[in-house]
């Protein structure tokens, strides 16, 4: 009798603990994850080919209605699939067709409050976000702290931006994703300001494999995040915005209606880096929010700041990039900030019937606001206030331009995401593009925004007229951005370079190290769908009519994206296709020669390509090649230098 007791009491037991566990696999059967609820703590791994990517990492959070992290019992679970086929015009691939299985899990904490975490498991990404349920009479929560972890296996070593302190850098402007990563770095070396680090997170595990980490589906419903440094557990822990972010103004807990989600958790994995660079993981789980008012148009710009810098914000020099932009045969040019005080009003629009008499368009520059930073370049104090925006955007319509680039955001609070959200959801009211820069990543917002057509958030090209630090490390960071940074959304660098001296007459200032064959690459490997490219007018007589011709006619937009060879912050090769063709480009952070065997199946063995790249002296030189084999092309860069292949 008493055995009989015994048993039945550990077979309730097994049950129990084999209710409280749940496994669901890719579609390919090769990407793992397990849920646990081990002693009321909820938990995830991931493990790929049998390989752990995530060991035990804890789930939930902490709201001020209660905490749905610890005193956990599992509700019910269930799973599913999915299946979504989409088209979109601003990202890595034109068509996308996404299957993933699903787990959904319910979960109850000891106060009978409801949570539950949603799984989509595909061949090589996760995403996972949670749903709060209506407590009662309460309405809506603030989350106090998201205990999400990340616990990689000890061997893994990062590739990882750390989380500036706020309200430091240009007139008290950041934090806004422009430090320095640091590449192969330990998990235990501490980050640079002791607040993390911010999104994508790049993780070598050891031999098994690599995993990119980022979030996506953000809206005003949020804030931004980022991971904090290793935890007590020896996990990286999403962090919420910080308290003293945009001067202090809004609060640092995001708040959301009850039933409310979370943004989606992504882990992109891979035993190779192919899946990391090709990842669509930030639109796969996000739909638009709303119509776009009018057909985008997206393209090449030129810029005039990005080389003749402030003094050049003036009718003169303005019509003199808009003729550039003309003879190059371009859609648009960017007037950047202080135009309202050197061209003006009545000149913007004289400006701007000049630039259509020569079939350009152009977008316009503004400061995001003022009242959380120090910025003196104008306009200011008009983007933040939705009166003095909106009429602003109906005299942008008026005039005839076709965008707005929005500066120095300085925050990931919900209130600033909410601000984001305003100025798009507006300008599109009014048939207007937005470009944001010195700002957050985005976060699925190419699917989710029409109007949105790119973001910053990268130490980008405006650092090389600043530093000859940066310059001597363009090679390295342009190494690593297609893994990283460009890998979950648009960058809005502003690059290729061809002035060898950064300055208007290309002789002073600081030194270009990279070739003019890298900084052709640089406009296949960097992917945003309005390019505002650093060529300026001296170029067109300084340089060989091929590359001329070349920055005419790159594409900006892409229907396919294939990874190469390379490695973050050592060298890189990428393959994109447009209107049929494919453009194979490469970089390395070398000094020295490096020759790369390369398997190109899109070419096709006896094809006729086109072969940009530097003879011995680094002197831009082109060629006709014959592709013998596909599956062994031999490309020679010189060192920190580049190539571009062209059907």
């Amino acid at each position: 009798m008493r055995k009989n007791f015994v048993l039945a009491i550990l077979m309730a037991m097994s049950i129990d603990v084999f209710a409280q566990s749940q496994t669901v696999e890719s579609p390919d059967n090769n990407l793992k994850v397990k849920f646990e609820i081990t002693d009321g703590t909820p938990l995830y791994s991931v493990s790929y080919k049998d390989k752990q990517i995530l060991e035990d990492s804890k789930l939930g959070l902490v709201a001020d209605i209660g905490d749905y992290s610890q005193r956990m019992t599992l509700v019910r679970s269930k799973t599913d699939k999915i299946h979504k086929e989409y088209s979109q015009d601003r990202i890595k691939v034109r068509n996308v067709v996404y299957d993933a299985n699903t787990l959904t899990v319910d979960m109850r904490n000891e106060n009978k409050q409801d949570i539950t975490v949603e799984f989509r498991v595909s061949d090589n990404a996760v995403a996972f976000r949670y749903k709060v349920a209506r407590a009662g009479d309460t309405g809506c929560l603030r989350v106090m702290e998201e205990k999400t972890g990340f616990k990689f296996p000890s061997k893994t070593t990062t590739f990882i931006c750390p989380q500036s302190d706020a309200m430091i850098g240009w007139k008290r402007s950041k934090p806004s994703y422009e430090e320095v990563y640091k590449p192969d770095a330990p998990m235990t070396e501490k980050s640079q300001y002791g607040h993390g680090y911010t999104f994508p997170c790049l993780f070598r595990i050891g031999d098994d494999g690599w995993a990119l980490v980022s979030e996506t589906g953000l809206d005003s419903k949020y804030c931004g995040c980022h991971l904090s440094d290793l935890n007590s557990d020896g996990a990286y822990q999403i962090a919420l915005a910080m308290p003293e972010e945009n001067n202090g103004n809004g609060t640092a807990e995001p708040a959301f209606a009850l039933p409310g989600y979370t943004p989606w958790r992504t882990i992109v994995v891979g035993d190779n880096l192919k899946p990391i660079v090709e990842n669509t993981a930030a639109w796969d789980n996000v739909e638009p929010l709303y119509e776009p008012s009018k057909n985008y148009k997206f393209g090449k710009s030129t810029w005039s700041w990005i080389v003749w810098q402030d003094n050049s914000m003036n009718y003169n020099d303005q019509s003199t990039f808009i003729d550039l932009a003309g003879n190059l045969g371009y859609n648009y040019i960017l007037i950047d900030a202080g135009w309202d005080t050197n061209i003006g009003r009545e000149g913007m629009k004289k400006l701007s019937n000049y630039a259509h008499s020569k079939n350009v368009e152009f977008f316009v520059w503004y400061s995001s606001s003022g009242y959380w930073n120090d910025i003196v370049q104008t306009p200011i104090n008009i983007m933040d206030n939705p009166i003095l925006r909106k009429k602003e955007m109906k005299w942008l319509n008026e005039i005839g331009a076709k965008g707005i680039k929005v500066d120095f955001f300085g925050g990931d609070k919900q209130e600033t995401i909410r601000l984001y959200e305003q100025i798009l959801s507006d300008a599109n009211d009014y048939g207007l593009m937005v470009i944001f820069h010195g700002c957050t990543i985005p976060r699925g917002w190419e699917r989710m925004y029409p109007n949105y057509v790119g973001s910053e958030a990268v130490l980008a090209s405006e650092n090389l007229i600043f530093s000859q630090d940066f310059c001597n490390n363009e090679p390295f960071n342009a190494c690593l951005h297609p893994f990283i940074r460009n890998s979950i959304g648009c960058m809005e660098y502003g690059g290729c370079v061809l002035n060898k001296r950064l300055n208007k007459g290309n002789d002073g200032g600081t030194t270009r190290v990279t070739t003019d064959a890298f900084e052709l690459a640089t406009t296949i490997l960097y992917q945003n769908p309005i390019q505002n490219f650093a060529i300026t007018p001296n170029n067109l007589d300084e340089k060989p009519d091929f590359v001329i011709d070349f920055m005419k006619n790159v594409p900006t937009t892409w229907e396919e994206t294939k990874f190469i060879d390379g490695y973050p912050g050592k060298y890189v090769v990428i393959a994109r296709k447009s209107n049929g063709k494919w453009y194979i480009a490469g970089v390395t952070a070398s000094k020295k020669e490096q020759t790369v065997t390369l398997n190109l199946p899109m070419l096709g063995k006896g094809k006729i390509v086109t072969l940009i790249n530097d003879n011995k002296d680094k002197q831009p030189t082109t060629s006709s090649i014959k592709i013998k084999n596909p599956q062994k092309v031999k490309v020679t860069m010189q060192g920190e230098g580049g190539f571009v292949i062209m059907q």
